[in-house]
C-alpha cells in the first residue's frame, strides 16, 4: 500500500515538475524574444535551461537529502536519452537539417563536457573542486554562445501568440515554486519506492528519475521538429546536455560533494558514445535522417534492456 502511494506521489511530483519547467520556459522564452535573441540562442540557452530545470531541481535535492546516486544517475540518465531516444524521435518525426555551426561549434561543447565528466569521475568521486572546474566551463559556454549571439544575425521569429512582461514574470515565478515542491516530491518518492523493491538509487536515477525530468526535453524537441524549427530542437538537446553537466552537477558537488556508486563506467561511456553518434550523423549532409534516428532509438531500447536485464 505504501509503494502504491508512493507511485500516485511520483506521478503527482513528475506533473508538477513538467508544468514547472514549461511554465518557466514559456515565460524566459517570450522575454528573450522581446529582446530579439536569434532562434538558436534561445535554444541553447533559455529554452535548454527551462528543460534542464527539472534536472538541475531534482538534482539538487537528492544531493541534499544524501542521495548522490540518483542526482549522478539523473543528469548522466538524462543526456543519454536527450542523444538518443528524444533525436531520434524528432528525427524520425521530420529529418532535423543542423546548422554549419552547430555542427562545428556547439556540439562538439556537448561532446567535450562528456569527456570531462568521464575523466573526472573515474575515481568514483565528483569534489568541490570537481564542481567547480564544471561551473567554469559553463560560464566559458555561456560567454561563448552570447558572444556568437552578438556577432549572428537575428532570424525570423515563429509565429507565436506574444505575451507581456508581467505575465512572463508571473510564468517564471509559478514555474519556480512547482519545480521545487515537485522536485522534493519526486526525489523522497522516487527513493522510498527503491528502497521498497530492493532497487539501487543509482538505477532508479538512470530510468525513472532521467526518464521523468527528460519529458520536457522529448516534447520541446518532437514538436519543435513537427513545426519544421530543426534549430530549437537540436539547440534544446545540445544546450540541455551542457547544463545539465557543466551547470546541474557543477552546482551540486559544488554545493555538496557527490560520492559515485551506483553509476558505472559503462553508462558515462553511452553518454558519452550518444552525443558523439549525434554529432557524427549531424556530418552527413548536415542532417540527421530517418533512419539515423531509428538507429538511436534502437540503441537506446538495447541500453535499457541491458540496464533492466541487470537490476
Amino acid at each position: 500500500m505504501e509503494v502504491l502511494l508512493n507511485i500516485v506521489l511520483i506521478i503527482v511530483g513528475v506533473s508538477l515538475v513538467l508544468n514547472g519547467a514549461d511554465w518557466l520556459t514559456k515565460g524566459a522564452s517570450a522575454l528573450a524574444r522581446r529582446m530579439n535573441i536569434p532562434e538558436m540562442v534561445i535554444g541553447l540557452t533559455i529554452v535548454a535551461a527551462g528543460t534542464s530545470a527539472p534536472e538541475l531541481f531534482v538534482s539538487l535535492v537528492s544531493a541534499l537529502k544524501g542521495t548522490p546516486d540518483m542526482a549522478v544517475g539523473n543528469v548522466v540518465g538524462s543526456n543519454t536519452m536527450n542523444c538518443m531516444l528524444i533525436v531520434g524521435v524528432a528525427a524520425m518525426v521530420a529529418p532535423m537539417v543542423i546548422s554549419r555551426s552547430t555542427v562545428k561549434k556547439d556540439i562538439p561543447f556537448a561532446v567535450g563536457a562528456s569527456v570531462l565528466l568521464l575523466l573526472l569521475t573515474f575515481d568514483g568521486f565528483l569534489s568541490i573542486t570537481d564542481g567547480i572546474l564544471l561551473l567554469l566551463g559553463f560560464a566559458a559556454f555561456m560567454t561563448y554562445t552570447l558572444m556568437q549571439a552578438k556577432k549572428g544575425k537575428t532570424e525570423p521569429e515563429s509565429e507565436q501568440q506574444p505575451i507581456g512582461p508581467w505575465k512572463s514574470v508571473a510564468l517564471l515565478l509559478i514555474g519556480l515554486v512547482s519545480l521545487i515542491g515537485g522536485s522534493n516530491i519526486f526525489v523522497d518518492s522516487a527513493s522510498s519506492v527503491a528502497y521498497a523493491l530492493g532497487i539501487s538509487e543509482g538505477m532508479v536515477g538512470l530510468t525513472v528519475v532521467a526518464g521523468g525530468t527528460s519529458l520536457p526535453e522529448l516534447a520541446t524537441s518532437v514538436v519543435a521538429a513537427r513545426k519544421g524549427q530543426s534549430a530549437i530542437a537540436i539547440g534544446n538537446v545540445i544546450g540541455s546536455n551542457v547544463f545539465n553537466i557543466l551547470l546541474i552537477l557543477g552546482l551540486t558537488a559544488t554545493i555538496s560533494p557527490l560520492e559515485i556508486e551506483g553509476i558505472t563506467t559503462l553508462d558515462l561511456a553511452v553518454m558519452l558514445l550518444s552525443v558523439a553518434l549525434v554529432w557524427l550523423f549531424s556530418f552527413t549532409r548536415y542532417t540527421v535522417e530517418r533512419w539515423e534516428g531509428a538507429l538511436l532509438v534502437g540503441g537506446y531500447g538495447v541500453y535499457l534492456w541491458w540496464l533492466i536485464s541487470n537490476l
